[in-house]
């Protein structure tokens, strides 16, 4: 795979990936809900990663894709590999107020949105133009 090819799926994945839109992360990022869940680097200020993540998300999302370097591509990787991990542990039952989905909302992801597509099959997009793949060519647990 080129490298040109590697930065568009990582693009792609990163912009399903993320389903909020710049000013609604940030708006979020300013609640007590998304300052109060997360894991905290001492080094950090008491800032948890996933909100440090979050600002630096909007950021990412208010660039230009001709901007982006190799360090910004290296963070939506990392933004997507949280986003599907996480997205895989769903608890059950209502997720709208659990730390659950505050934790994913500081990475960008709403998971009561919109489901996350499959890693590597069709985007968003064209989910919603042609409906979801057969099961049988899903992935498993899918």
């Amino acid at each position: 795979m080129s490298r040109s090819e590697d930065g568009r799926d990582t693009y792609r994945e990163f912009t399903e990936a993320v389903n909020m839109k710049p000013g609604e992360l940030q708006k979020w990022l300013e609640t007590d809900q998304s300052k109060h869940v997360g894991w905290r680097k001492k080094s950090s200020g008491g800032e948890s990663v996933g909100h440090e993540s979050g600002r630096k998300i909007v950021e990412l999302l208010r660039r230009r894709r001709d901007e982006l370097s190799e360090s910004d591509y290296r963070h939506m990787r990392k933004v997507v590999g949280y986003v599907r991990r996480h997205m895989a542990q769903r608890p059950s039952g209502d997720v709208r107020a659990t730390r659950w989905r505050y934790s994913l909302m500081n990475w960008g992801h709403d998971p009561v949105k919109a489901p996350l597509p499959p890693p590597g099959g069709p985007s968003r997009k064209a989910l919603q133009r042609h409906g979801a793949p057969p099961k049988a060519r899903r992935g498993p647990g899918r």
